[in-house]
């Protein structure tokens, strides 16, 4: 892991407009792990005042892009190709932490998968996906 990945990642996901109005931020960045975190504002709350499963699959799929990308050179990026989520519990409490992993990275497709937990520690939601590199310049 270089601090120039550190630094990609950090930029690319200031440039982020929806994490930035979750107020989702970055708590951790290795090779092929990203970790971000986003308050339950009432903003991101469904009718029940669970955090909305908009804001769950939104946090777990930038985590793993984000994982995603810390495999990639410095002329390609990643965008998603395709996600499958379970809801596995209500979002409750404080915030939302989401762990992004690389399962495989290839030239074509890099899969993914993250976990999105709520502030106790229980799972709220398990996801897989395929991300599919992209020029930098694109």
């Amino acid at each position: 892991m270089t601090a120039e990945i550190e630094t990609r990642i950090a930029e690319s996901f200031a440039r982020q407009g929806l994490m930035g109005s979750f107020g989702a931020e970055i708590l951790s960045v290795s090779a092929g792990h990203v970790v971000l975190q986003a308050p339950i504002r009432s903003a991101a709350q469904q009718q029940h005042g669970f955090a909305h499963a908009g804001l769950t699959f939104a946090l777990g799929d930038s985590a793993a892009g984000y994982a995603a990308l810390t495999t990639m050179p410095p002329d390609r990026e990643v965008v998603t190709s395709e996600m499958k989520i379970n809801l596995l519990a209500p979002g409750t409490g404080a915030f939302l932490r989401a762990e992004g992993r690389v399962i495989r990275a290839g030239k074509r497709l890099v899969v993914v998968t993250a976990e999105v937990f709520r502030d106790d520690g229980e799972m709220v939601a398990l996801m897989q996906g395929t991300m599919i590199p992209v020029s930098a310049t694109a």
